[in-house]
C-alpha cells in the first residue's frame, strides 16, 4: 500500500488530496476481502464482482460505484506492473454508465433542509421530524417505520428494534437526536385519541391510526419540496442515503449490510449476539448524525 501510495505520487503526479480518496476508497474493498477471508494478492475476477454487487445492493451512488472501480483498477494495475500478482484481476471489471438510473441519494446538508422545513408549528410538525430523522438515522425501509412499537425504543440503550421481511427482527443503533426528537413527540402522541388496537404503534396519523406507506411517501415528497430540493425523493432516499453517507465515511461494508437488514448476511440471533457493539461502533464512528452530536 505504501509503494502504492509512492507510485500514485511520483508516476501519476496525484495531488496527496486525490491519493488519500484513492488510498479511501482501495480500503473499502480490503475490508471487504478481510470480511471474506480472501487475500489483496490472490484476488479473482469474481470476487470484485461480488463486492460492486453489494455496493449495488446498498444503493451507493454510481457515481461513487464508478470512482471505487477506478481506484480498484488502478491499484491493480500498479500491483501487475510490479510483478505483485500475475495478472490483471479488474481487467474485465466495468465501471457503470453515469447515466444509470439508481435511487438519488440525499447530502447531508440536503436531509438537514428537508428537516429544518418541517414546521414544528402544526400538530404533525413533530412526529413527521422523528419519523424521517429515524429513517436517516437508521436506514429503515417504510414498511419498518410504519410497523415500529412505543415498545421498540430502547432509549437507554440506544437501539430500536425492528421487524423486517419475513418477520425477521434486527437491532439497529440509533443517534441521540433521533431518539430526542422522538421523545418530544412521544408528548405530541399523548393528545391524540388513540384507536384500538394502535395504543403501542409509535407513529400515528391524526385519526389515531398507524401512518400508511403512501402517506408517508406524500410527506417526504411535500417536505422536499419546501426544502426546494429538485431530486425524486421517496422513503427509500433515505435508506439509501443512509448506506451511502456510512460508507464514504469508512463504515465497514459488512455492518452497513447487517443494519440494513440484508438477509443474506447473517441470522438475527447471530446478529444480535455477537455484532452489537460492533455495530454501534460502526455507526456512531461514521454517521454523519452521531459526528454532530
Amino acid at each position: 500500500m505504501e509503494k502504492y501510495r509512492i507510485y500514485l505520487r511520483l508516476e501519476k503526479s496525484l495531488s496527496a488530496n486525490t491519493i488519500e480518496a484513492y488510498i479511501d476508497d482501495l480500503n473499502k474493498l480490503i475490508r471487504f476481502l478481510e470480511d471474506e477471508g480472501i487475500s489483496a494478492l490472490e484476488v479473482k475476477y469474481a470476487d470484485l464482482q461480488q463486492f460492486v454487487a453489494q455496493l449495488y445492493d446498498l444503493g451507493i451512488s454510481v457515481r461513487s460505484i464508478a470512482r471505487i472501480i477506478s481506484g480498484i483498477k488502478s491499484f491493480y494495475h500498479f500491483l501487475h506492473l510490479d510483478d505483485y500478482v500475475r495478472s490483471d484481476p479488474t481487467e474485465l471489471l466495468e465501471a457503470p454508465r453515469i447515466g444509470m438510473k439508481l435511487p438519488e441519494v440525499l447530502s447531508v446538508n440536503e436531509v438537514d433542509g428537508i428537516l429544518a422545513s418541517i414546521d414544528l408549528s402544526k400538530p404533525s410538525g413533530q412526529r413527521n421530524r422523528a419519523m424521517l430523522e429515524v429513517l436517516y438515522s437508521c436506514g429503515l425501509r417504510v414498511s419498518e417505520l410504519t410497523g415500529l412499537k412505543i415498545s421498540d425504543v430502547y432509549f437507554e440503550e440506544e437501539y430500536i428494534r425492528v421487524e423486517g421481511k419475513g418477520g425477521k427482527q434486527r437491532l439497529v443503533p440509533v443517534s441521540k437526536q433521533a431518539l430526542h426528537e422522538i421523545s418530544n413527540y412521544l408528548d405530541d402522541r399523548q393528545l391524540i385519541v388513540v384507536r384500538k388496537d394502535f395504543e403501542n404503534t409509535l407513529f400515528l396519523n391524526r385519526n389515531g391510526k398507524a401512518l400508511t406507506r403512501v402517506m408517508i411517501f406524500h410527506i417526504i415528497k411535500a417536505q422536499a419540496v419546501l426544502a426546494g430540493i429538485t431530486k425524486t425523493v421517496s422513503p427509500h432516499t433515505f435508506r439509501h442515503s443512509f448506506a451511502t453517507h456510512l460508507l464514504e465515511g469508512g463504515a465497514n461494508l459488512r455492518a452497513i449490510q447487517l443494519m440494513l437488514g440484508h438477509e443474506k448476511i447473517i441470522t438475527t440471533e447471530l446478529y444480535t449476539h455477537i455484532d452489537r457493539e460492533f455495530l454501534r461502533h460502526e455507526i456512531t464512528v461514521h454517521h454523519p448524525r452521531n459526528k454532530n452530536v
